[in-house]
C-alpha cells in the first residue's frame, strides 16, 4: 500500500510558549472573517450604527470637561480640554476594549471551540485587529478637532513634535499589552467566573491609575511610602505609552523619558509571553470545564 499523505497534521504542542506562526498565517482567512463578525455585529441593529464610533468618545469628552475640568477644575497642562481628554479618550479606550474581548475569549467562543479545530489564539488576535477599526475613527476625529484648533485658535498652547512619529510604535505596544493581559485573565475564566467581575472592576480603576483625565505633571514632588508618586503612577505600563503620546501631539508636560518606553515595551513582551504560556496550558483541557 502506498503511504498516506495528510495535508493537515494536528499533534499536541510539546512547549507550552511553542506558537505555530506558520499555522497561524494558514488561518488568516478565517482571522479575516472574524475580524468582518465583530466589525458588523458589534452595532447591527442599532438606530446609528458605526456613528456611536464618533458619538461615544464625544460625550465621553463633553462629560470629563463638566466633571473634571469644570467641577474639580483640574488643570490640563495649557492645552485646551478636547484635545487633552480626546487624546488620553483614544487611546486608552482602544487598550481597554481589546483587553475586554480578549479576556473573554474562551467562554465567549466555547461553542465554536468545541465544534471545530483552528489554533485558538485566531480569535483573540482577531478582537485585537478588529478594534483598529474604532480606534482609526476615534483618532481621525481627534485629528479634526486639532486642526480645527489649529487654524481657529493657533495660540491654544498644542504643539506637535518629533515624538509623534513613535504613535505607531505606541499603537503596537497598547495591542501587545492588551492581548497578554487578555489572555491571561481569559485563561484564567474558564474555571473561576467570578474573576470576570472582579476583572471589569478592575479595568475601571485601572483608568483612574492612569493619566486619563489628568496630567502625570499633577502629582508634583507629592510622595507617598516613601516614593515619588510620579515614579508610582510611571510603573503602571500604560502610563509611559498615554504620556508618550501626548507630549508628542500635544506638547503637554514633559517627555517621561526613554526608561520607561523601554519598561513598557519590556512590561508588553513579557505579558504576551506569560500569556501564551498560560493560554496554551489551558486550552489542552478548557473544554472540560468551560
Amino acid at each position: 500500500m502506498s503511504e498516506e499523505h495528510w495535508d493537515l497534521v494536528i499533534k499536541p504542542k510539546e512547549k507550552l510558549l511553542a506558537v505555530d506562526f506558520a499555522e497561524l498565517w494558514r488561518y488568516r482567512d478565517l482571522c479575516s472573517l472574524l475580524i468582518k463578525r465583530n466589525i458588523i455585529t458589534q452595532y447591527k441593529q442599532t438606530i446609528l450604527g458605526p456613528a456611536w464610533y464618533v458619538v461615544q468618545p464625544m460625550m465621553t469628552v463633553v462629560m470629563y470637561m463638566v466633571v473634571f475640568g469644570g467641577i474639580a477644575g483640574i488643570a490640563t497642562d495649557g492645552v485646551p480640554q478636547p484635545l487633552f481628554y480626546l487624546a488620553g479618550t483614544c487611546m486608552w479606550q482602544y487598550f481597554a476594549d481589546c483587553l475586554t474581548k480578549t479576556s473573554n475569549t474562551f467562554v465567549n467562543n466555547s461553542g465554536i471551540f468545541g465544534k471545530v479545530y483552528f489554533p485558538r489564539l485566531v480569535v483573540p488576535i482577531a478582537d485585537v485587529i478588529s478594534n483598529l477599526l474604532r480606534f482609526g475613527i476615534q483618532f481621525a476625529l481627534f485629528v479634526l478637532v486639532y486642526i480645527g484648533y489649529a487654524v481657529f485658535d493657533p495660540g491654544c498652547g498644542a504643539s506637535i513634535n518629533a515624538y509623534a512619529l513613535l504613535f505607531p510604535l505606541l499603537v503596537v505596544m497598547l495591542a501587545g499589552l492588551s492581548l497578554g493581559f487578555g489572555t491571561i485573565v481569559s485563561s484564567m475564566t474558564t474555571k473561576y467566573r467570578d474573576l470576570q467581575i472582579l476583572f471589569a472592576f478592575m479595568v475601571s480603576l485601572w483608568m483612574y491609575a492612569t493619566p486619563i483625565v489628568y496630567p502625570l505633571s499633577l502629582t508634583g514632588d507629592r510622595t507617598i511610602w516613601g516614593m515619588s508618586v510620579k515614579t508610582l503612577m510611571s510603573l503602571n505600563p500604560i502610563t509611559p505609552i498615554i504620556e508618550t503620546f501626548k507630549y508628542g501631539f500635544l506638547g503637554a508636560g514633559e517627555f517621561i523619558g526613554w526608561g520607561w518606553v523601554a519598561y513598557s515595551f519590556g512590561f508588553m513582551v513579557l505579558s504576551l509571553l506569560l500569556g501564551i504560556l498560560i493560554f496554551n496550558k489551558v486550552q489542552r483541557n478548557f473544554m472540560d470545564t468551560v
